[in-house]
This record gives C-alpha cells, sequence and structure tokens, in this order.
C-alpha cells in the first residue's frame, strides 16, 4: 500500500513517532507541497494523508490510484468531499483528540489579556522594578475572573472543558447552543443573552452558515464596553474589520484569538494593528500531547480503513 502524506511537518516536525502509520504500508513524506507538486508527488499513492494541502476536484480527476484521504485534523474544508465521492474516495479526519488542549489555550489567551503576566515580565526585565520607587507597580489594569460571567457559543467537548475551567475560576457560565440541552451549572440561554450579558465570550461553535461572521459591527454593539473576545474555533467566525474597529474605539475591551479568517494573515489584517488584541498563530491544537494523539488517531483512521471498516467518513454536505 502507498501512503503519501503530503504535509507532514506541522503535525509532526520531528518530536514524533510516525510507526502508528509506517507500519500500515510504503510511506513517502513530504514536510510541505505547493499546489502543483501534488499531482508528481501522489501519482502512484493509494492513500494520501493531508492537514491543510488543498485536494481540489482538478487534482483529484489527476489521481486515478487514490482511495482514500485522511486528514490529519477535524477541519477538511480543504477537501472537495463531493469529487472524491464521485471518484470512489473515502476521506476520514479526525475529532476529539485536543480539546483539554485548546480550552487550556482558550484560557491562556483570556489570562494574557486581564493578568498582561508577559507585559510585567518584560518590565521587570527592562529594569523598571529595579528602579522603581515602590514595591510593586502594574502597567495595566489588573482584572480578577471570579463573580465575571463567561458566555459560550457553543458547547460542544471543548466548550464544555473551557465550561470546567471557568467553573473553577469562580466564574458564572452561560451557554447558547443550536440544540440546548441542560447541564449542571451552566445557564443556557437565547443568543443575545450571551452578547449582552457577558463579560467573556468564548467561540466553539462549528463554522456554518449561521455562525460566519457571528461577530461582527452589529453582535459587538451590544456587548458590555468591559467584554473580552476569545476565539479558538474558526476565524471566519469573526468580522475580522469589524472587530478591529471596536477595538480601536474602545466598544469591547479586547480580543483574543488564535485563529484568523486567512492563515498565514496578509499583513494589512486590521487586528494586527489593533489595540488590546492578543493573537497566536493557531496553535491551541499543538501540545505534543495532542498531536501524539492526533497521529495515532489517523493511524487508527487508516487501519480500519484497510480492514474494510471505515470510520470517521466524511460524505458531501
Amino acid at each position: 500500500m502507498q501512503i503519501v502524506i503530503l504535509d507532514g511537518y506541522t503535525l509532526n516536525p520531528g518530536d514524533q513517532d510516525w510507526e502508528p502509520v509506517y507500519k500500515l504500508g510504503n510511506v513517502t513524506i513530504f514536510d510541505r507541497s505547493k499546489t502543483e507538486e501534488i499531482v508528481a508527488r501522489a501519482a502512484d499513492a493509494e492513500i494520501v494523508l493531508v492537514n491543510k494541502v488543498v485536494l481540489s476536484a482538478e487534482t483529484l480527476a489527476q489521481l486515478p490510484q487514490l482511495k482514500y484521504i485522511g486528514v490529519m485534523a477535524t477541519g477538511y474544508n480543504n477537501i472537495d468531499v463531493e469529487a472524491a465521492h464521485k471518484h470512489g474516495v473515502t476521506v476520514t479526519n479526525v475529532k476529539a483528540y485536543g480539546p483539554a488542549s485548546v480550552a487550556q489555550q482558550t484560557f491562556a489567551l483570556l489570562l494574557s489579556l486581564v493578568n498582561r503576566a508577559e507585559t510585567h515580565s518584560q518590565s521587570v526585565f527592562a529594569g523598571e522594578w529595579t528602579s522603581s520607587p515602590d514595591f510593586c507597580y502594574w502597567k495595566t489594569p489588573l482584572t480578577e475572573l471570579a463573580g465575571k460571567t463567561m458566555g459560550l457559543i457553543g458547547l460542544g467537548d471543548i466548550g464544555s472543558q473551557v465550561a470546567n475551567i471557568a467553573l473553577a475560576f469562580g466564574m458564572n457560565v452561560i451557554a447558547y447552543r443550536k440544540h440546548p440541552v441542560p447541564v449542571d451549572g451552566i445557564e443556557m440561554v437565547p443568543l443575545d443573552d450571551i452578547f449582552t450579558r457577558s463579560d467573556v465570550i468564548s467561540l466553539h461553535c462549528p463554522l456554518t452558515d449561521e455562525t460566519r461572521e457571528i461577530i461582527n459591527r452589529e453582535s459587538l454593539s451590544r456587548m458590555k464596553s468591559n467584554a473580552i473576545i476569545l476565539n479558538t474555533g474558526r476565524g471566519p467566525l469573526v468580522n475580522e474589520a469589524d472587530l478591529a474597529e471596536a477595538l480601536h474605539n474602545g466598544v469591547i475591551a479586547g480580543a483574543g484569538l488564535d485563529v484568523l479568517s486567512t492563515e498565514p494573515p496578509k499583513a494589512d489584517n486590521p487586528l494586527l494593528s489593533a489595540p488590546n488584541c492578543v493573537i497566536t498563530p493557531h496553535v491551541a491544537w499543538a501540545t505534543f500531547e495532542a498531536r501524539k494523539r492526533l497521529l495515532q488517531m489517523v493511524a487508527d483512521n487508516l487501519e480500519a480503513f484497510l480492514r474494510g471498516e471505515a470510520k470517521n467518513v466524511v460524505t458531501p454536505m
């Protein structure tokens, strides 16, 4: 079985073991693949594993040997699933490999905004504490989370983990989901309540026509002036120009983002110059532990397919 991994570096830059995949066939690994390189590299492959490489209908039509695409991620919008289905190619993805890691990053972003530990550490190393006339000082307002309201848009595996951490911080937790179910300690509310009542809003919903740019000028205008937006979900959940404008104008207090609408971002992305905005380069999923689970689950999906028992199959919408 010829297996080609077209963009292995992000999942495994050298700190993981590809052995779970190696034992399933003859494996060729490319760290990265440009669009024009895909067909030549995958021409003889029956199995292709990708993270973010785009497999379009045009590309798939040139890969007659292909039987299986294993997406090494949860999102699969980089695959033309309808074209794959037409060509008899099975497509799978991986879910729930990193809820704890994403929830942890969500609070890393929040704590960065309310405690500014890095800002104060840099100040100390710059000599400002040594020269201070006082035994302590703070360069930004500091905010206690206990008693504040965390509003969650989405309450799946990740949102539930975020809720548990928020409760441990002594926060009140409210949540909106399309099909609400009772959850101990969490008040299920209409979407408008999330915008008007929350001190912190965290996005954990799928990207759909309904949720695209759910954070926009109109929803931002309904938020508290001390509100903070967190997005570790999908970049297009946020209208970035509207959010940047709100930050510049003090409509809300801050934003912490691990995802953007275009990745890597263009130099003119308005959020790159917005005040009180913390951005990390889509790393919430990328802890060593989460990537190790992901790699094993990729192998498990492929092994199940080879047994004739395909699982985690994605189908055309």
